[in-house]
């Protein structure tokens, strides 16, 4: 058995998978502010029961945190000091001498603030040239005395970055010596190790958002690990990281950074899962949870993927998942601007108090409420019936914030809150699609998350798609997107060079360099020679760019043929993605990537036995229940259990399960597949 755990802003999530039966358990449990290892315990022990399982039977626990996504969206990490070479350390604020987006609209807009203050920077006297050859001499003195300083500011944690410090690390390794010489207690990230590539201000800027959040984690995952083993004794624990593969406990101490964002890349995995087991190549995946909504498109059946992103502005050089978050989830507060507009988000209600019909003490609107109020949830059914629902606290916080405020009814304000927050989730996946070069129209859309399914046909509406899926587990999905996972390590050289004056053989060497690393982390990690998989892939570039593309290379002894053929593939993929190429343009390599891959057992999703049965079956009953352009009718309430493939049903409809809860609007149908998808047809 192996258990999946994703803890979000409201809920954690919990699977459980029986390789041996094929069987699949789930829960949901509160998210526990701010101890959450409470909330990982609470669910283990609750899915434990469910399964009628100790955690003799399970062989591993792998665990998506928002620990150090929160720390840095609240900017609640450690106090970090930089070292870095004299002359740069204002290089975290001129950046690339751009201003957000958003800021064309709004002069109050700016870039988000360092998570290094700029007292807590210094600059060290060394200095490397862009070929690793050293002009100046580190100053050990100089160093000792800027560690002294940063021990006397009360710092918890030192980055250390110096220029070109990932062709030659000497200097950055001597460093961490004298650190910890001078202040053993310290933390200390190094650039060389972190991020060991070239652009100096993304990867000083990883650097330093990983030591500042490094003991966030540390702690947090020390703790787990402890209460864990007070409770269950050893446990093989594997944390999620941003890039799709799991890493150990271990790891995770050290490269906190790789954690951003694991949850969302959970539920990417899980939707390109989907994606294939329905025989649709692209998807968007989205995850609508209690506090964020989470967009990832899958393209030819694989996540896309980038080494170069942003989260909350700031730019983290690692390999990651390309998936977007918003603040729009079931718990995101409504609220009136001064200018008297209704808004949703980004702001929610958590897992505590919660909504207002939690009945925990919040008052403030939110899209649980207003939910409640148009008749879409069973105030009697969340959970399964594990939670009783408000109604009238809802329907009291959307009249005294939202209705009353703009002359509204309740249930016009109620139906005003859905509208804004379809509009924030549409606009979240055109960024991660049609600003992109892609057409949402030629996609699959795959809902997931405990509210997801409450909106996703509407989406389809307003976006034009005609398919969208709900799998099974859909308010667990990112869960058993974790245990979809394999465990990933991925290291990359950087080697700019002229690809017309490359050396086949000495790129053979260093990826092969590479390789043998990622090998031998895999085999400590007890995974077996065949259950190893590497892939190598180069960074390339027309000279001039400043951006690369990644294209995969063959995994042999290269040779100039092959140059020719990455050429080829880099021209095509550019074309793709940018509509043009330039062949007779010379290009360039930029960096070397290998990804070191430990293949787990693979997740299987059974086939449904019983087929054909017809939805009056499965009805319920009915209730009132709003519809955009129709207000309230009498809408059939059905039973997702009691649907087996075949069955057939016609919007409008409600189709209720324990964690979630699916509209069919009226027009739409949605039929149930071989494997327990919902797969509903927009009209």
């Amino acid at each position: 058995m192996r258990i999946g755990i994703d803890v979000g802003g409201t809920f954690t999530d919990v699977v459980m998978v029986d390789d041996a039966k094929g069987q699949f358990y789930f829960t949901k449990t509160s998210t526990t502010r701010p101890d959450l290892w409470r909330g990982t315990l609470n669910g283990i022990a609750k899915i434990l029961g469910i399964a009628g399982a100790t955690i003799h039977d399970v062989n591993c626990i792998v665990h998506g945190t928002t620990i150090g996504t929160n720390a840095l969206i609240e900017r609640k990490g450690a106090r970090t000091g930089l070292l870095t070479t004299e002359g740069f350390v204002d290089a975290l604020e001129i950046g690339r001498v751009q201003r957000p987006a958003a800021a064309l609209y709004n002069i109050f807009i700016d870039n988000p603030l360092p998570v290094v203050p700029r007292s807590l920077r210094r600059g060290i006297p060394e200095r490397l040239d862009a070929r690793g050859h050293i002009i100046r001499p580190l100053d050990e003195e100089a160093v000792r005395r800027e560690v002294r300083y940063l021990k006397e500011q009360q710092v918890e944690s030192i980055a250390v970055c110096y220029l070109f410090g990932f062709l030659h690390p000497a200097h950055e390794r001597r460093t961490a010596e004298i650190i910890r010489e001078e202040f053993p207690e310290c933390f200390v990230s190094l650039a060389s190790e972190i991020a060991p590539e070239f652009r100096e201000y993304e990867r000083t800027n990883t650097t330093c958002v990983n030591a500042y959040l490094q003991p966030v984690m540390k702690r947090y995952l020390e703790r787990l690990e402890a209460e864990l083993h007070a409770q269950y004794g050893p446990v093989d624990l594997r944390i999620m990281q941003a890039s799709g593969g799991t890493m150990t406990l271990e790891s995770a101490k050290t490269l906190a950074v790789n954690t951003v964002n694991s949850g969302p890349a959970g539920g990417a995995l899980a939707a390109a899962y989907i994606g294939q087991i329905t025989r649709h190549k692209k998807i968007i995946g989205v995850d609508m949870g209690g506090t964020s909504y989470d967009i990832g498109l899958i393209d030819e059946g694989v996540p896309r993927t980038t080494s170069e992103n942003k989260f909350e502005g700031l730019p983290i050089k690692i390999p990651m998942l390309d998936v977007d978050s918003i603040g729009a989830g079931g718990g995101s507060i409504a609220w009136i601007d001064a200018g008297g507009c209704l808004n949703v988000g980004p702001r929610s209600a958590s897992s505590w108090p919660g909504p207002a019909c939690y009945g925990r003490g919040g008052d403030r609107p939110t899209v649980t409420d207003a939910n409640l109020v148009l008749g879409r949830i069973n105030p009697d059914y969340f959970l399964g019936g594990e939670m009783k629902l408000a109604t009238d606290k809802a329907q009291e916080a959307i009249r005294v914030h939202v209705a009353e405020p703009l002359g509204m009814t309740v249930e016009e304000a109620a139906a005003g809150i859905i509208r804004v927050v379809n509009a924030k989730m549409a606009k979240g996946i055109n960024t991660n699609s049609v600003e992109k070069g892609f057409d949402v129209r030629e996609f699959a859309l795959v809902s997931f998350g405990g509210a997801g399914s409450l909106h996703a046909a509407e989406l389809g509406q307003d976006l034009g798609i005609r398919t969208v899926i709900v799998p099974p587990l859909c308010g667990n999905l990112s869960a058993f997107g974790l245990l979809v996972a394999d465990a990933r390590h991925d290291f990359v050289t950087t080697t700019v060079v002229p690809l017309a004056q490359a050396d086949p053989a000495e790129l053979t060497t260093a990826f092969q360099a590479m390789e043998s690393q990622g090998t031998a982390r895999l085999l400590e990690e007890h995974f077996r020679t065949e259950d190893i998989g590497i892939l190598w892939s180069a960074d390339l570039r027309y000279e001039g760019q400043g951006y690369e593309l990644n294209v995969p290379v063959d995994r042999r002894s290269l040779t100039t043929e092959d140059l020719g053929v990455i050429l080829r593939r880099f021209h095509d993929l550019h074309h793709r993605r940018y509509a043009y190429s330039s062949e007779d343009e010379p290009v360039q390599f930029v960096n070397l990537r290998v990804t070191a891959v430990g293949q787990t057992p693979p997740v299987q999703l059974r086939r449904e036995e019983r087929h054909g049965n017809s939805p009056a079956e499965a009805l319920k009953g009915r209730r009132r229940a709003y519809w955009e352009g129709r207000g309230f009718e009498a809408t059939a309430i059905y039973e997702r259990d009691r649907l087996y493939p075949g069955a057939v049903v016609e919007g409008p409809a409600v189709i209720e399960e324990q964690i979630s809860v699916l509209t069919v609007p009226p027009g739409s149908t949605a039929h149930v597949d071989e494997y327990g998808n919902l797969i509903v047809t927009v009209e």
